[in-house]
Formats: C-alpha cells, structure tokens, sequence
C-alpha cells in the first residue's frame, strides 16, 4: 500500500490499495501514484499564485480540506494564516498532480520549484533523470541567479567512487533527457549533500550561498 499524509493532517489522506497493485494491467504506472483520498477528505490541486484548481495532469500545490487537519500551529498564528486560507483549506506544500482518473501523484515540494524564464522547473525530475547516469552517486538540483532568466537549475552531484566524469558530460546526459529549460547549466562537486534527520535533502542549505547578496528571498 501508498499513502499520503502530514503531521498537519493527523494521518494519512490517500491510499492507494492492494486492488491497485495489479502489475499485468496496462495502469502499472498507477504504481507511483499515493492513490485516491479517503471518504471524508477534499482535496484540490491548485494554482499557488491564483488558488484556482488545475487541470488534470497538470501540476500544482496539494490543499486538502478534513476535519482532521490542524486548527492552526502553537503559538503561530501568522504560520497558520499562511498554511490554513479561505474556506479551511490546508495548504500541504506539496506538489502534485491528479490524472483522468482521480488518482493523486506526489511530484516535488513547491518550495524547491525553479521559476526560469518564466517555466516552472521541478527539481525532483531533473534529479530522477541525472540518477541515471553510471557515476552519479547523489543529486540535488537548486536553482541560482541569472541575470537573463532569473534563476536556472544547477546540480550539485556526488560522484560514484573510482569514477571520472565532467561537468561537459553531465549535462549532455541531461540534454538528451529533458527539456532545455529544465536542463542545469552548470554543476557543482560536492562529497555529500545535507540532509535533516528524516533523510530529507537540506535545499535551503545549498541554496544558501548562491543568493547572497540577492534580493531574492531564499525559501
């Protein structure tokens, strides 16, 4: 079973079920779906910026509406206002997408988006396709200042041991994988990447350095 869920939400809010989980069936892809949300649970996929839903396929912040979800944060009440809006909508941070047929996929945190130029980039699929390079170890994909487009995504990538590879070599990998506004335009060495103690990688901690001295703020 997949589920889906935050502290925020007391529980999990979708699941997908064993019945699901059927790997001769033409809907094998359905297997990286979190499923559908449970009875009692409203659930939208929304525009951040205009808080309109949508359309199917397309991405956007996850807000879910139950009684289960959080009154607000301790003590915080301008955190609430932010994460709780209009009508008792909860918004998750998450990045998602539902398809034709109801079914919910976690894609990124709408924190870590790249806006280049105008084109939203999440960095989960660029690093998904630089994962299938033979000497990369570990990635992580942080957008930085340019003056032409804003911001462009970077990799900063921990190289397998006893492997050789050039910055030149990565992004051709990746050119011939993605879009070219998705592509990174530089990369980074690094031994290791951050991470919190749930595993999570810390993209504010890398973001960090590239955008000081900008008016950007860093998320």
């Amino acid at each position: 079973m997949q589920v889906y869920g935050l502290t925020e939400t007391t529980g999990v809010v979708t699941v997908l079920g064993p019945e699901d989980h059927d790997l001769s069936s033409a809907n094998k892809g359905r297997l990286r779906s979190c499923g559908k949300p449970f009875t009692g649970i409203e659930l939208r996929i929304v525009n951040s910026d205009t808080a309109k839903d949508v359309p199917l396929g397309e991405v956007g912040e996850i807000w879910i509406r139950s009684r289960q979800v959080m009154k607000g944060y301790w003590n915080m009440p301008e955190e609430t206002a932010k994460s709780i809006v209009k009508g008792q909508w909860f918004r998750s941070g998450d990045a998602g997408y539902f398809d034709k047929d109801g079914y919910v996929y976690i894609f990124d945190r709408v924190k870590d988006m790249i806006v280049s130029g105008g084109e939203n980039v999440y960095p989960a699929e660029v690093e998904n396709a630089l994962m299938g390079h033979p000497a990369i170890a570990d990635v992580a994909v942080i957008g930085v200042p340019d003056e032409k487009w804003g911001e462009v995504p970077m990799a900063l990538v921990v190289r397998k041991p006893d492997t050789q590879v050039t910055e030149n070599e990565i992004l051709a990998f990746a050119r011939e994988r993605l879009a070219g506004f998705k592509t990174p335009k530089s990369v980074g060495w690094v031994d290791a990447l951050p991470r919190n103690p749930s595993g999570k990688i810390l993209k504010k901690d890398l973001r960090e350095p590239y955008w000081k001295g900008n008016t950007r703020r860093v998320n």
